[in-house]
C-alpha cells in the first residue's frame, strides 16, 4: 500500500483544507487521570462511551496495520481508549522516538533552566566554550541556546554529523530557520551546566517522575530514545497537561508555554523542538520554501506534536484532551521521511471517520 507523498502534504496545505475537529466528542468535566508509577495500571475507557462511530475502528485498525505500524494509541482525559500492536510488537518492547525525542531534550533545557543551571538567552560557548563550531569568535557568540531550540543557530547544515569541521558558518544566527542535528548540543550544555550525564539527569528530574522507562541509544549521526509505547504515551500526557503530572510541575508552566509557541517568524509552525499545527505557513526539513497553510491541515489547529522520522509521533490535542501515539517503521518506505509526511494527513482521515458524520 502505497501513501500520500510529502509533496501532496504540501499540497493540502496550500489549497487550505479545513478540519471540522470541533465535532470530535469529549467528556469536559471528566477528571484527568495519570497512571500510577511503577505499575501497569492504566484506566480505559471504551469508544461506545465516547460516541465514536464503531464502524470507522476497522478502517482505522486496517490503515494501521497496512502502514507498517508496531503500536498505536490514544488517550482521552489520560484513560486508554486504544491501545493497538502490530507485527510482533508488544506493549513490553521498546522502539525508536527518532526525533520525536527533541521534545524530552527540549524538557531537560527547561528543568535546568528552571533550576538556575543555565539561562536559554546565553551563548552557547559560555557553556561549551569557545570554539565548540568552526565559525570566527564573533560568529559563534552569536549563536544561543534558544537558536539552538529553535532551529535557527545559522550553522551550516549541509550535513547531519555534527563534528566541529562541520559547523561552519552560513548566516547570523536568528536569521535561518533549517532542521538540524546541531540540536543535540543541547544535551551538552545541559550536562556542563548540571555536571552531570544528560541521559542521569533527565531520567532523576523527569522520567522517572512519570513513571517511564527507556534508554539513550548512540546511533550513527546522533542518540536516539527508545522506550515502550506506554511511556511515550506518558510523555505525551505530561504535555497535554503543560508539564504537570498529577498536580506535580515538572516542566515551568511558562517554559513549556514557550516551546508550543511560535518561536520565531521564519517558521511560525515550530516552537523549541515541538511541531505547531494550525499555524499559517510552515517549513519543512531539507528545504528553504515556506509553505503555506497548517502542517497537518485536517487535523485539530490546537494540536502540537513531537515528530521523528519514520513516522514516530506524539499528537496533543488540548482542545479534546486527547494524546495520540504512533510507533513503527515508515509508513511509505518509498517516500523521503523526516519529521512530517504524508501519513499525517493519511491518519487524521481515518481520526476524523471515527467522529465525524
Amino acid at each position: 500500500m502505497k501513501f500520500l507523498r510529502l509533496g501532496i502534504l504540501l499540497l493540502w496545505g496550500v489549497i487550505g483544507c479545513n478540519s471540522t475537529n470541533d465535532d470530535i466528542p469529549n467528556e469536559p468535566n471528566e477528571s484527568m487521570y495519570f497512571p500510577p508509577i511503577a505499575s501497569n495500571t492504566w484506566e480505559t475507557k471504551s469508544v461506545t462511551s465516547l460516541g465514536w462511530k464503531e464502524p470507522a475502528i476497522s478502517g482505522l485498525l486496517d490503515f494501521l496495520e497496512e502502514s507498517n505500524s508496531k503500536s498505536f494509541m490514544i488517550l482521552v482525559n489520560g484513560r486508554i481508549v486504544m491501545e493497538e500492536y502490530y507485527d510482533g510488537h508488544t506493549a513490553a518492547d521498546s522502539w525508536q522516538w527518532n526525533s520525536a525525542g527533541k521534545a524530552l531534550v527540549t524538557a531537560g533545557v527547561g528543568i535546568a533552566q528552571d533550576e538556575g543551571l543555565l539561562n536559554i538567552n546565553s551563548k552557547v560557548s559560555a557553556y561549551l566554550g569557545e570554539g565548540w563550531t568552526n565559525e570566527t569568535v564573533a560568529q559563534e557568540e552569536l549563536i544561543n541556546v534558544r537558536h539552538l531550540l529553535t532551529m535557527t543557530s545559522g550553522l551550516n547544515d549541509a550535513s547531519e554529523f555534527i563534528i566541529k569541521q562541520n559547523l561552519t558558518y552560513l548566516a547570523d544566527a536568528g536569521t535561518r530557520w533549517s532542521y538540524h542535528n546541531v540540536f543535540q548540543k543541547l544535551m551538552e550544555v545541559v550536562e556542563e551546566a548540571a555536571q552531570q550525564n544528560f541521559e542521569a539527569y533527565l531520567t532523576a528530574k523527569l522520567l522517572a517522575k512519570l513513571g517511564m522507562d527507556g534508554t539513550w541509544n548512540n546511533g550513527l549521526i546522533f542518540t536516539i530514545f527508545h522506550s515502550t509505547t506506554r511511556s511515550m504515551a506518558r510523555f505525551g500526557l505530561l504535555a497535554l497537561n503543560k508539564g504537570v503530572w498529577d498536580s506535580q510541575q515538572l516542566i515551568p508552566t511558562s517554559f513549556f508555554t514557550e516551546s508550543i509557541t511560535s518561536s520565531q517568524e521564519l517558521n511560525p509552525a515550530y516552537g523549541y523542538l515541538w511541531w505547531l499545527n494550525g499555524k499559517n505557513a510552515y517549513m519543512i526539513p531539507g528545504e528553504q520554501t515556506v509553505f503555506d497553510g497548517s502542517i497537518v491541515p485536517n487535523a485539530p489547529a490546537d494540536m502540537y506534536a513531537a515528530m521523528g522520522a519514520s513516522d514516530q509521533r506524539i499528537y496533543v490535542v488540548p482542545s479534546k484532551n486527547m494524546v495520540i501515539i504512533r510507533m513503527g517503521n515508515t509508513a511509505d518506505p518509498g517516500a523521503e521521511n523526516f519529521a512530517l509526511s504524508g501519513f499525517d494527513y493519511a491518519l487524521w482521515e481515518k481520526l476524523n471517520a471515527l467522529w465525524n458524520d
